[in-house]
């Protein structure tokens, strides 16, 4: 008669832990199958929830959670300038003059003429060329991922009942504007062909032109940097879908 074999059988117990393994590493697949298609925005607004003040990584823990192709990051590298900026002018105290906002594939940075410029001129100040250093230094490591570069200077109308004389008012814009693009450009970042320089003079105001804190306003670079899919946006559409 032959012997019947079950699992109470002190022999065949291996065969309850093997079950269990063979469970656990069903569970174990399904959950890293799980964990590698997350959206990495998601991964990202979770990292930086638990961690406000986390800046240095975020966008590479997306990445990695997002999974994605080599060389193609699956969240925007250009969030990393965003963050990188943000930080610097709050930890030294330029929020008044240095204004950094964002949106679908861009970021958008506003500087204040003073930091720049002395009144009436378009050589860049030393305080200039040092913020221009941190932001040089945020865009190396994702300068693959940038397709343009703009940027935007603007005046002020200095009388509020007539405008400024045309040729001075064009040519001290495009001059500022001009002067921190050359200055970029020495720094061999990206390809010199996605540097644009424009200068808009007092046409595009953000502030009236009546008190001094207004005036002050006026008077500005702006700064557009886009991946490829949004180079081609013009200033009215960045305006209108820009995130504090």
């Amino acid at each position: 008669m032959t012997k019947k074999h079950n699992h109470e059988d002190p022999e065949n117990r291996w065969m309850d832990t093997y079950g269990d393994m063979v469970t656990l590493l069903l569970c174990f697949f399904v959950l890293m199958f799980s964990i590698s298609n997350v959206d990495a925005k998601k991964w990202e607004v979770v990292v930086k929830s638990l961690n406000p003040k986390a800046v240095n990584g975020i966008e590479q823990v997306a990445a990695d959670a997002g999974g994605g192709s080599q060389g193609s990051p699956t969240t925007d590298s250009l969030d990393q300038i965003y963050w990188s900026m943000k930080k610097y002018a709050e930890d030294n105290n330029l929020e008044g003059s240095i204004e950094v906002k964002k949106g679908k594939d861009f970021t958008f940075i506003v500087f204040r003429n003073d930091i720049f410029f002395d009144g009436d001129s378009y050589i860049l100040r030393p305080e200039g060329r040092k913020v221009l250093d941190v932001l040089c230094q945020a865009i190396q490591p994702v300068s693959s991922q940038i397709g343009e570069i703009r940027i935007m200077g603007h005046t002020n109308q200095a009388d509020p009942n007539k405008p400024n004389p045309i040729e001075g008012d064009r040519f001290l814009s495009s001059d500022r504007a001009t002067e921190v693009l050359v200055y970029m450009q020495e720094k061999n970042l990206i390809e010199p062909k996605k540097l644009i320089s424009m200068g808009y003079g007092q046409h595009y105001p953000i502030a009236s032109y009546t008190g001094e804190a207004d005036r002050a306003k006026n008077r500005r670079v702006e700064m557009y940097i886009a991946n490829n899919r949004a180079a081609n946006l013009t200033l009215d559409q960045v305006y209108s879908s820009m995130e504090e």
